[in-house]
């Protein structure tokens, strides 16, 4: 049986998923707040209560429709954070929790990166190419820090590129 400060941590824990918010919310002190979670969730009983709260909980929201809705969001209003936690937690939510899960082909990769490197912007991700390995054999011989983005981009795509975004392409993520 669980005491009172118990149950509170136990419902608390199903709505935050973090243990140091929930021990605060149940009335631990914020000094020790973060050592009460991560003890509360070493008892048996506790965590049992977490699993069969968490089997009750019951949501008129269509999870999976709420996150696009809000990457797509994130993404047309430049929020870039955003868009990528939007994505991070579509993926949780279809089950991709792990690399060894997710078994990708090279299309469906591809269009995963382009996606994620829409997200990003042409500047970082220009930015980024520049630090990898390759790049010297991409951009010559050139000091590629000096490099504009217009040298970069021309140099790497010939002048004009328009990618896909992610909806265009048949991504996982």
């Amino acid at each position: 049986m669980l005491n009172e400060k118990q149950e509170k941590f136990a419902q608390a824990y199903v709505l935050h998923n973090n243990a140091t918010e929930a021990a605060k919310a149940a009335g631990y002190a914020a000094a020790s707040a973060a050592n009460q979670g991560y003890r509360l969730l070493q008892v048996d009983e506790v965590v049992e209560r977490v699993r069969l709260l968490e089997n009750e909980l019951e949501t008129n929201v269509d999870v999976i429709e709420e996150l696009e809705s809000q990457y797509a969001f994130a993404k047309s209003n430049g929020h870039t954070n955003s868009a990528i936690k939007a994505l991070e937690l579509l993926s949780r939510v279809r089950g991709a929790n792990s690399d060894i899960n997710t078994n990708l082909d090279s299309e469906t990769l591809e269009g995963a990166i382009i996606g994620c490197l829409n997200v990003l912007g042409e500047d970082v991700v220009l930015s980024m190419l520049s630090k990898c390995d390759f790049a010297n054999s991409l951009f010559g011989e050139e000091d590629l820090e000096n490099i504009g983005t217009e040298s970069l981009v021309e140099s790497v795509t010939g002048g004009a590129v328009d990618p896909p975004y992610p909806e265009d392409t048949t991504s996982s993520v």
